[in-house]
């Protein structure tokens, strides 16, 4: 999630993975796909889930559009 987005509760890390494992695991054709996806993360109701997914959704389309740049990473290696 972008760090311009504003949730109505916060997200860790490690809910943010399993809603991304969730994501890939319950895709848009199954049945009650947001309350699967709820219940992998834990702690978050479906309504919570749905405005996590629709706010990523957003971040990535203003990423497309050129609207938010893209994350810039510092290099690990060794520097001379």
């Amino acid at each position: 999630m972008a760090s311009g987005s504003v949730t109505s509760s916060s997200w860790t890390a490690k809910q943010n993975k399993m809603f991304e494992k969730a994501l890939a695991v319950y895709d848009q054709d199954t049945p009650d796909r947001w309350h699967h996806v709820a219940r992998a993360v834990g702690g978050k109701t479906v309504d919570e889930v749905k405005r996590h997914y629709e706010l990523l959704v957003a971040d990535v389309r203003r990423i497309e559009k050129g609207h938010m740049p893209y994350a810039t990473y510092l290099s690990t290696g060794i520097r001379g």
